[in-house]
C-alpha cells in the first residue's frame, strides 16, 4: 500500500487561478469601452492624457521600487490601472504635465508611502485626483463640449431639466474623459461582474443610497445617477479590493456611506461633484466598518452551563 505524506498548511485550502495580474488586466479591458468613448467624444486629448498618466504611473512604480530596493512589480498591472483610472477622470484640456504629476503623487503618496500594493488605505488614483484638484483648481474644472472642444458646462453645473437623458446615457456632454458615457461604463462593469472581479454589493449600495437620498430630498435621482463621475466611480473606484471592507455587510455600508457623503457635497457643498472626497473619506472608515461587521466567532458569547 502506497503511503502519501500528509501536508499541513495554513488556510486558504481552496484556491482558484486568479492572480493580481489577471485581475488588474481584467480591469484594464473593462476600462477600454470608456476610453474608446472618450476618444470618440474628445479626440486625441483622450489618448494624450491617458497615455501620459499611465506611462508616468509605470515609471514611478519602477523608480520608487528601485529606490526602496523592493522587487519590481510593474508587470502586475496595478500601476496601469491606477494610471488609466486617473487619466480617465481628468478634464480633456488638462496639460500633460499635470497628468504626469498626478500619477507620480498617486503612486508615490497614495500607494508606496504606505508600503505598496495591498497596504494602501486610500485609492491611489483618487489621491492623485484630489491632489490635482487642490493644487490646480481652475484647470481641473475647465470643461469642453464633445466634438467641437468649445468651453461648456457639465450637467451638474447646468442642473436638472437642461440636459437630455439620452445625452447623459450615451455621453454627448461635457465632463471628465471617462465619466460622460454611462453606456460605455456599464459595458465595462458588466464585463467585470461576468469575470467575477466586481462585487455587486458596493456599487449597488452606492447607487441605491444616492437614488434614495435624492428622492427623499426632492431631487431628480436619474439625473444625479447619470451625471458626473458617479457611474464611473461605482464600477471602477468604489470596487477597489484593497481600500474597501472585507465583509459583505461592510461593503453595502461602505457604498451607502459614499452615497450619503456624495449627496451632501452635491446639494450643499461648494463643489458640484464630490465623488473623490466621498470615497476617500469612506476609505478612512474601512477599519472601523470591518470591526463593526466582522462575523462572530462560532461559540463566542455562549454561556457554559455550570
Amino acid at each position: 500500500m502506497e503511503h502519501k505524506p500528509l501536508i499541513l498548511s495554513p488556510s486558504p485550502h481552496v484556491r482558484d487561478g486568479d492572480s493580481t495580474q489577471k485581475i488588474m488586466f481584467t480591469v484594464v479591458v473593462a476600462l477600454l469601452p470608456a476610453w474608446i468613448a472618450s476618444i470618440y467624444f474628445f479626440g486625441l486629448d483622450a489618448v494624450r492624457l491617458v497615455l501620459w498618466s499611465t506611462a508616468a504611473a509605470l515609471v514611478s512604480e519602477y523608480v520608487i521600487q528601485s529606490i526602496r530596493r523592493r522587487p519590481h512589480t510593474v508587470s502586475d498591472g496595478s500601476a496601469v490601472v491606477t494610471g488609466m483610472i486617473l487619466g480617465l477622470s481628468l478634464p480633456p484640456g488638462l496639460p500633460s504635465w499635470m497628468a504626469v504629476l498626478g500619477s507620480v503623487v498617486a503612486i508615490g503618496l497614495g500607494k508606496h508611502a504606505f508600503g505598496g500594493l495591498g497596504y494602501n488605505p486610500f485609492n491611489p488614483a483618487l489621491v492623485g485626483r484630489a491632489f490635482l484638484t487642490a493644487s490646480f483648481a481652475i484647470p481641473m474644472t475647465e470643461w469642453v463640449r464633445p466634438f467641437d472642444a468649445v468651453s461648456g458646462s457639465t450637467p451638474l453645473a447646468l442642473g436638472p431639466g437642461l440636459v437630455e437623458y439620452s445625452d447623459l446615457f450615451f455621453g454627448s456632454v461635457a465632463g471628465s474623459l471617462g465619466e460622460t458615457s454611462v453606456l460605455a461604463i456599464l459595458l465595462g462593469g458588466i464585463f467585470l461582474f461576468y469575470r467575477g472581479v466586481l462585487d455587486y454589493r458596493m456599487p449597488l449600495g452606492f447607487v441605491a443610497s444616492t437614488a434614495l437620498f435624492m428622492i427623499l430630498l426632492g431631487e431628480d435621482p436619474l439625473f444625479h445617477l447619470f451625471s458626473g463621475s458617479l457611474m464611473f466611480a461605482a464600477m471602477f473606484m468604489v470596487t477597489c479590493m484593497v481600500t474597501t471592507p472585507v465583509t459583505p455587510v461592510g461593503r453595502v455600508l461602505f457604498g451607502a456611506g459614499v452615497g450619503l457623503v456624495l449627496t451632501v457635497v452635491r446639494l450643499w457643498g461648494n463643489l458640484p461633484e464630490g465623488v473623490t472626497f466621498a470615497i476617500l473619506l469612506m476609505n478612512a472608515a474601512v477599519p472601523m466598518i470591518n470591526r463593526w461587521t466582522r462575523p462572530r466567532i462560532y461559540g463566542q458569547g455562549v454561556k457554559q452551563n455550570a
